[in-house]
């Protein structure tokens, strides 16, 4: 049964299945949610806990080994399978399905703990062997325009509390990084009496600015349509020290990428069907944040677009005298939705033609 992080320890609290699979990149959160199934593991009495870690050349027939294994302490025990970000393979997933053909006769909870498990892995036969004695618990990031919400509700966990203004202040000087905004608050607690509640002066007096981007985060928020976060990410590239012709070189990735959807769906193919044809293909998670920018950025803008890009490209090699990075500003600002700073004239330098 699927359950979501936070409401995975009320879960736990009614009773206690055979078998929880943690699986997801956000490390916050899934820190938090194996922490919460040891914490129910002993809250029930189970006092042994045994671990394995998945390795390259891990000897898969040690599960079984160590479930067949009566506990010396206890009559049940954890055990804690973690995979990391290593796949299972053929071997792993035979022995996750014969594990399972035993636990109607086995009082173990076995935890485990992995990278995210795409649609096609939940139909796997050992995950739908195990997903019916357990729990499966997917960790997703939390997305920027929840962040705020998030942290709030999360001081009180440190005994504090927190505007939503403050929460979301603290969300940009660690965006991406939900460890890092934790950490932060531990240290705020240490600060603070219990009970304080922060404001974002609080936040910005205590908390040092820990926001790193990358290209990648800024085409994401280019197709979602989020004006003000591509503002703050141009800048903070420039000041980081990224080069130029990566950020150029990114958003003209993803001008390509909608353009093509485009020609796709003007031939009469589905979105779903014009994402597949994709060379790569776009996967299920980042498809809404096309459709948003298909919706908002027509052929006839896009093509635009490109034009902007391309004298761009000029700039950097110092044949056009557009201003690189407010023209890369822009150029990004104009994808999400938003108004750029230059004029008009900025845009119209034409280059003679070569003889």
């Amino acid at each position: 049964m699927k359950v979501f992080a936070d409401q995975l320890p009320a879960a736990l609290a009614k009773s206690l299945p055979k078998v929880v699979i943690v699986a997801g990149d956000e490390p916050l959160q899934h820190r938090d949610a194996c922490d919460a199934v040891r914490a129910a593991a002993r809250q029930a009495g189970i006092e042994e806990r045994e671990v394995l870690d998945v390795e390259p050349n891990f000897a898969w027939g040690r599960l079984l080994e160590v479930a067949s294994n009566l506990s010396l302490f206890a009559t049940n025990k954890l055990l804690e399978l973690r995979l990391g970000q290593h796949k299972l393979g053929q071997e792993g997933s035979k022995a996750l399905a014969e594990y399972a053909q035993h636990l109607d006769n086995n009082d173990d909870l076995l935890l485990i703990s992995m990278g995210k498990l795409d649609a096609k892995q939940q139909k796997s036969a050992w995950f739908k062997a195990l997903d019916k004695h357990g729990l499966f618990v997917p960790v997703w990031p939390v997305d920027v325009s929840r962040l705020g919400y998030f942290l709030r509700d999360r001081a009180s966990l440190h005994g504090l509390q927190i505007d939503l203004d403050a929460a979301r202040l603290l969300g940009e000087r660690t965006e991406g990084n939900l460890l890092a905004a934790d950490q932060a608050m531990q240290k705020l607690a240490l600060i603070h009496p219990q009970g304080t509640r922060l404001t974002a002066e609080s936040i910005a007096q205590g908390v040092e600015d820990s926001t790193r981007f990358d290209v990648f985060t800024l085409a994401d928020a280019c197709l979602k349509g989020e004006p003000s976060r591509v503002s703050r990410i141009i800048t903070g590239l420039r000041s980081e020290g990224v080069e130029a012709p990566i950020v150029l070189w990114a958003l003209t990735r993803e001008l390509r990428t909608l353009l093509s959807l485009h020609q796709h769906m003007d031939q009469g193919q589905s979105f779903e069907h014009a994402c597949k044809a994709q060379k790569p293909m776009i996967f299920d998670k980042r498809r809404p944040a096309y459709q948003k920018a298909t919706q908002r950025l027509p052929m006839k803008r896009l093509h635009k677009l490109l034009l902007m890009a391309q004298r761009l490209d000029l700039a950097v090699k110092g044949a056009s005298p557009v201003p690189l990075w407010p023209g890369l500003h822009d150029l990004a600002m104009t994808m999400a939705g938003g108004r750029g700073l230059l004029a008009e004239s900025a845009w119209t330098y034409r280059v003679a033609p070569s003889f």
